[in-house]
This record gives C-alpha cells, structure tokens and sequence, in this order.
C-alpha cells in the first residue's frame, strides 16, 4: 500500500480523489469506483500498490501496436481493478475486483521489474496492461520513470479515463499509447462502462498534442457501438482531430462478464473495415483468424506491402531501418 497522488483532503476524515473523472468523494474506510484507493483515517490509499496480476513478456503486437517496434518484445505488467464497469468486461476477473478479492497478487519493486525487463535481450521495455494501469498510477510513474532512465521504452494500454493533470505528469515517460475507444456516444459509456465520453476526447487529443506514439482500439459489439452512422463520426473525428495516420484496431467481440450480445460477425467488422478506411490511412481487424484483410501493412503512400503478419509473427519485408517505405520512403513505423 501507498499513499496516493491526486487527491484533496476535504475535513479530517473526507477525500476526494482527483485522479480520474469520477472524484470520488470517499468517507473514512470506503473504497473508489475503482476498487482499489481507500480513504483510511483521511488518507487516501493505493491498495494495489506493487501487487500484480500478472507479468508475461508479449509481442507488442499483441498490445496490439502495429506501428511501433512491430516484432519487438515487451514486458506485460498488470494489477487488480479499473475505474470502469464495463458490462462487456473482457477481463473482469482481475479488473473488476479488488485487492481483497483476488488471492494470486504477487508483489514486485520498481527494482524488480526493471532488472527483469533488462534480462531479455529483444525486450524493449515495459508495457502497463491487463487491467486499467491508471488505478495503479503511482506504481507505473515509478516504474516508467526508472525504466526510461535505462534508455527503455513504455507503453500504456488505457482506457484513457484520467485527469489532465495526471496525465501530463505521466506523459514524458510514455513512448506509446493503445487507448480503447469504446463507442462515439455518451449513452453508451454511461449506460455500458460507467463512465463519460468527453474524457476519452480530450486524453486522446493531449497525446496526440505531446506527439506520443498512438493506437486506438475498438471493440465491436454487435447491437452496442457497431451502427454505421455513429462509428462515421467516430472516424471522421479521429481523422480530423488526431491525424489521418492515426492507427485503428476494429477488435472481434465475444462475450464476457455481464453482456450476452451475439459474436461479431465478420460482416460487420468488414463494413466498418471498409468505412474507417476511407478516413484512415491503416486500420486493422483483431482477435480474428479468419479475414484475409486487415492484418498486414501496406503503406499509404504507394500502397505496396511493407508488413506481414501471421498471429503474432511479423516480416517487416518492406521497411528501412529508419521505420520508412522501402520503395517511397513514406514514414510508417517507430523504430528508435
């Protein structure tokens, strides 16, 4: 346990969290929307603090981040907890629970991690994932930090539920982002997650502001978020907010947790295929074996194939040392 940053003291006895949108107003001895930072005796406490779920080195394509250090690996770290009530949780088990809940945690130092992440010799750095790692925040700050110190990478796979100010703290020690963009409607977060839209917004414009490499992940959830007009303007706002060259993962739903909606079909995740690609200049369709599309690289420019891709193998046939085009030139990927 830790004490935890961004929060306010409002009498003796009364906090209010100020890491995420929800500020938390907590009493003596309650416990966060996250599960994991209570209010004890008028401080507030990281309870999850170093203790981790799990630790696995992974392809960064399984993050998934196609465009930065593709064949890369990265060392996984996630914990307990998350600061939204997905209904359609695919992860529940960790992310919805919190620390007194879940009997496997296993304590970890900055120390630890770093010296373990050292240890393998094609390993880029550390990647903050599994559960929602802004519930961990003071952990991940330190740890990234002291990583970043050793010239490795790190990566932050969030649902992007988190305050400006927190954010801006953490973002010089971040290379990458996958951030979920779960639906382009108010209804949905609040009804489905828990949780409000505009934030999403706004963390995915700071990022892109602080020129921090960035992916975007989209879970398609048949009957949910997968009506054409919305997901129209989910892309148009993405292209013209974060870039054309902005990276979408359009990702198969199955289901989990609370909901009971239908598979995705794979004609719908190739209509919208279709549809981000007219705005997009590289989106791909995940946790799916069975498309022949929206799985290798092709660069935008001169629309010959740089990367192939098979599960998690990838041949950059078509790249530079620098990340760029072998045949145009055109910048694709982030290679140092």
């Amino acid at each position: 346990m830790k004490e935890a940053s961004f929060y306010i003291r409002e009498n003796d006895l009364k906090v209010q969290c100020q890491l995420c949108p929800h500020q938390c107003t907590l009493s003596d001895g309650m416990v966060g929307i996250c599960r994991v930072r209570r209010n004890v005796a008028g401080q507030l406490i990281n309870e999850n603090y170093g203790l981790l779920t799990s630790v696995h080195f992974d392809p960064m394509e399984k993050k998934p981040l196609y465009h930065f250090h593709p064949g890369r690996t990265i060392l996984s770290v996630g914990s307990v907890g998350c600061n939204m009530h997905c209904s359609f949780c695919q992860n529940s088990e960790i992310s919805q629970v919190g620390v007194e809940e879940y009997g496997y945690l296993k304590e970890y130092t900055t120390v630890e991690l770093v010296k373990l992440a050292k240890s393998v010799k094609n390993n880029i750095g550390i990647a903050y994932t599994y559960n929602e790692p802004t519930v961990f925040y003071e952990f991940m700050y330190e740890t990234a930090r002291s990583i970043h110190s050793e010239g490795f990478k790190n990566v932050m796979i969030t649902n992007g539920f988190i305050e400006k100010e927190p954010l801006e703290k953490l973002l010089p020690f971040i290379n990458a982002f996958n951030v979920d963009l779960k639906s382009f409607s108010e209804y949905f977060y609040r009804k489905q997650t828990y949780s409000q839209l505009e934030p999403i917004k706004r963390t995915l414009q700071i990022i892109r502001s602080y020129h921090k490499h960035l992916e975007i992940t989209n879970l398609v959830i048949p009957g949910l978020n997968d009506n054409e007009r919305e997901f129209t303007s989910m892309v148009q706002w993405i292209a013209s907010e974060l870039g054309h060259e902005t990276i979408l993962h359009l990702s198969k739903y199955f289901p989990r947790y609370k909901s009971t909606q239908p598979v995705t079909s794979d004609q719908t995740l190739l209509k919208l295929y279709e549809i981000a690609s007219q705005y997009l200049n590289y989106v791909y369709l995940g946790n799916t074996s069975d498309l022949q599309v929206g799985n290798a690289t092709y660069c935008a420019n001169c629309n010959t194939k740089v990367i192939e891709r098979k599960q998690y193998i990838t041949d950059r046939i078509g790249l530079n040392l620098n990340g760029s085009c072998k045949f145009c030139g055109n910048q694709i990927v982030e290679l140092n």
